[in-house]
């Protein structure tokens, strides 16, 4: 079993403070609009590895590179905006503390922000993901343990206001990757139960402002 902290959207001010140390986890998991320097707080802090999609209100990350510690964006050097040494999941499939974890960040489009889909495009981004999930199963055998996203999937657990109505194109990516959780972020409590939700045999669990789970890691899939 991994250890998780899991965190969006809100900071909890105890977690930025020593007193963080008291937990004793594996890995955090980051589903969005969080200041970077509290995600980097938290994995200092903690001194466990950080794995992060970007909300609709965190800065645009796409289009950099990193080779050999050296980040290029459009092949020159620059300095990455994102948390230091924290792992991007978005639009990516990574192996990270004996979990397999895939991440797709950002909200339904509904201004002209970063971070932000239409349906369309969030579709094709989530197509990528399951061919990259697919190809990785084809080599090892193993599925994914955890779906990272930063919107809800639409009707599970969404609100019915624009800018924040989940993501159709995510039932259909659960469906594919079967995960054991999705987690996600976007939807603020505000002092209202979010009861966990189930598409098929994943459950989905509203993160914000943090969560601390145990998941079971290496699903075999052969």
């Amino acid at each position: 079993m991994v250890r998780v902290l899991a965190v969006a959207d809100e900071v909890v001010e105890q977690l930025w403070t020593a007193q963080v140390q008291a937990h004793d986890v594996d890995l955090v998991l980051a589903a969005g609009d969080l200041p970077f320097d509290y995600l980097e707080f938290l994995a200092n802090a903690l001194e466990k590895p950080l794995v992060f999609v970007p909300g609709n209100h965190d800065v645009d990350l796409s289009g950099y590179s990193n080779v050999r510690g050296l980040w290029t964006k459009a092949g020159v050097p620059v300095r990455w905006p994102g948390p230091a040494g924290a792992v991007n999941a978005d639009e990516r499939v990574v192996d990270v503390a004996g979990l397999r974890i895939a991440g797709l960040g950002g909200s339904i489009r509904y201004n002209k922000g970063p971070n932000q889909w239409t349906e369309r495009q969030q579709a094709r981004r989530a197509r990528r993901v399951s061919r990259l999930a697919a190809w990785r199963r084809l080599r090892d055998g193993r599925g994914v343990d955890v779906l990272l996203t930063h919107s809800p999937p639409l009707g599970c657990g969404d609100e019915p206001d624009a800018p924040h109505r989940g993501f159709e194109c995510f039932r259909g990516l659960v469906s594919r990757l079967q995960p054991s959780l999705m987690l996600h972020g976007h939807i603020h409590p505000h002092g209202v139960p979010r009861p966990d939700r189930e598409l098929g045999s994943t459950r989905v669990i509203n993160v914000v402002p943090q969560k601390l789970l145990d998941i079971s890691g290496g699903r075999d899939e052969t």
